[in-house]
């Protein structure tokens, strides 16, 4: 079982040093953390109810990777660059971890957000449970949710783009 205080430890020690990755192995437990290649970028805030394993970086700048078929006499390539030309002023809302993704606090409540709401800096967008802990995870932009890349209760993984808002 994996000691979450001692995480947490190793977390806030990765983040005041000038380190970019850490991993211990440990009696058959491995745990590896990581600033991300996004260094000097806002950080997503973790939630006040449960304590959280980390604080990641929010990936913003980068292209979401079309997820569409391809059209009949348009080649991959050529659609991918008109879907991330569409998408390029979009900001990509990744997730901080590994987890299970929920759009909503309960199965019988509205989601947090929908296409088309806007949301603010602080905005709650979803919920990620991780090792039995419900994260929520706040936008760090101002704008308009554009899309929604995941499915409700389905799982995640670090990086994955789970919203992409439009900051206009």
């Amino acid at each position: 079982m994996i000691d979450l205080d001692f995480v947490e430890r190793l977390i806030r020690a990765l983040d005041q040093s000038s380190l970019d990755s850490l991993e211990l192995d440990q009696e058959g437990t491995r745990v590896r953390l990581s600033k991300g290649s996004a260094g000097g970028l806002p950080r997503f805030p973790t939630s006040t109810a449960a304590p959280s394993v980390a604080s990641v970086p929010a990936a913003q700048g980068m292209p979401a990777s079309p997820s569409a078929g391809n059209s009949v006499g348009v080649s991959p390539s050529a659609q991918e660059s008109e879907v991330e030309s569409a998408q390029e002023h979009l900001i990509p809302v990744t997730s901080p971890m590994v987890g299970t993704f929920y759009r909503a606090p309960a199965p019988d409540v509205p989601p947090f957000v929908d296409v088309g709401g806007r949301v603010g800096t602080g905005t709650v967008l979803c919920i990620i449970e991780a090792m039995k802990l419900m994260n929520e995870l706040e936008s760090e932009v101002e704008g308009t949710i554009a899309k929604i890349m995941v499915e409700n209760a389905q799982p995640v993984e670090y990086g994955q783009v789970l919203f992409l808002i439009d900051p206009s």
